[in-house]
């Protein structure tokens, strides 16, 4: 039997349920500590202050510095994989301007296939296709003045086939982020990798031969356990140790400085105490994120609500460190198996982004394939709460971003 759900909108109830979802934090009996507010204002003057790399590109800064403004009053909206990932491989413009008319403001790019242990770099390998296909994307987005943002499925460093924990031995789980600190048997392999990445960022390059800036967010979710650089594989100080060290060779051994370095966790911290458990610290970090698919998985209002908790404890330790906070992954997959949810988009997602003074700079909804979307083409039953969503004052696509790249 094939149920439908019709849930009551988040703009009811808001305000008693987050009273509700605010007793999360009592149930995990972590004493919280005060958010401190910033008592410098971060300006042109002091930017670079602010940031992991003070050598970064003019281009990088700027684009640092407006999208810590930009979250203020507006939020991109950006989708993985926009221009290579299509519900029912209906390929051309990106899902997102077959409803809207416009692309996204942000895209999502992968190093997975690029750093992939079968790239040998030659013109019939298909993961070096791959490779020119995502850096191409990555430059067309840059020409059209959208932000570009990497994650990284790093595959364990024993075998090099799967980043899923459920693929892997005990060994394997628990010995692969270990085995890749300094020191490690591992160690090397992955500055070869981080070799790898370096020579993609140092050849990311405009018309102008000026450096393309990206966001970068390596070790992502790393509070659940599907990855195996996972919690329950390596201690909060291991986690910031590699955290480090790929942030000082990138930066300092290999001279990257077109990257600002995004921290994203999955949704289980309620508490900014708990967020910061395995923070490697302001010198190391330009955005602080949170992915979250769970709250938005068809519960409602409630759900809602404790998004939007989330969201404000990232807002508000990032405006007290001067950082730029994001909802870095999340969306509701609809496919053969789920339908669409009401209002989901100009209703909740709009709600979590917006309410209790919460500052994010972007959204980022995840891929579209054949067989399921995150963000409805034209055509959906719920193409026009998207587009409802697309044209709320605090939403920017592709076409209503401002210039990013240079410094009021």
């Amino acid at each position: 039997m094939k149920l439908t759900y019709r849930l009551i909108p988040v703009t009811v109830f808001f305000t008693c349920l987050i009273f509700i979802a605010c007793s999360d934090d009592d149930k995990q009996n972590v004493t919280e500590e005060p958010i401190v507010q910033p008592q410098e204002e971060l300006t042109v003057e002091n930017v670079r202050s602010f940031m992991t790399d003070p050598n970064a590109t003019d281009e990088t800064v700027a684009l640092f510095y407006n999208l810590y403004n930009l979250s203020k009053t507006k939020f991109l909206v950006g989708q993985q994989d926009a221009y290579t990932g299509f519900y029912n491989d209906d390929m051309g413009d990106s899902d997102m301007k077959k409803a809207t008319g416009s692309d996204p403001a942000l895209l999502g790019s992968d190093f997975m296939f690029i750093t992939d242990d079968q790239n040998n770099e030659q013109p019939e390998n298909w993961f070096y296709q791959q490779e020119i296909l995502i850096t191409d994307n990555v430059k067309q987005a840059y020409s059209k003045g959208m932000v570009n943002i990497f994650c990284w499925h790093f595959r364990e460093p024993f075998e090099g086939e799967s980043f899923y924990t459920s693929d892997l031995t005990d060994f394997q789980k628990y010995n692969a982020l270990p085995s890749i600190l300094p020191g490690g048997s591992n160690h090397d392999y992955y500055k070869q990798k981080l070799d790898k990445v370096a020579d993609v960022l140092a050849n990311l390059k405009d018309n102008n031969n000026k450096l393309i800036p990206v966001i970068f967010r390596p070790f992502h979710e790393f509070d659940g356990n599907w990855f195996w650089w996972g919690s329950a594989y390596c201690t909060p100080a291991q986690y910031q140790e590699i955290w480090r060290f790929t942030v000082e060779y990138l930066r300092d051994v290999k001279q990257v400085h077109n990257v600002l370095y995004a921290f994203s966790p999955d949704n289980s911290y309620t508490t900014s105490t708990q967020y910061l458990s395995r923070y490697p610290g302001d010198n190391y970090i330009d955005v602080l994120g949170m992915d979250n698919y769970g709250d938005f998985n068809n519960q409602g209002a409630s759900g809602v609500a404790t998004a939007n908790n989330k969201l404000k404890m990232v807002s508000d330790l990032a405006i007290s460190k001067h950082k730029i906070a994001a909802l870095t992954e999340t969306g509701y997959q609809i496919n053969s198996l789920s339908s669409p949810v009401d209002h989901f988009f100009s209703d909740y997602i709009y709600s979590a982004l917006t309410y209790s003074d919460v500052e994010v700079a972007f959204v980022m909804f995840w891929a579209n394939s054949q067989n399921g979307y995150y963000v409805p083409p034209s055509g959906q039953q719920d193409t026009q709460d998207f587009v409802t969503f697309a044209n709320k004052t605090e939403s920017v696509l592709q076409n209503n971003i401002p210039d990013m790249y240079n410094l009021p």
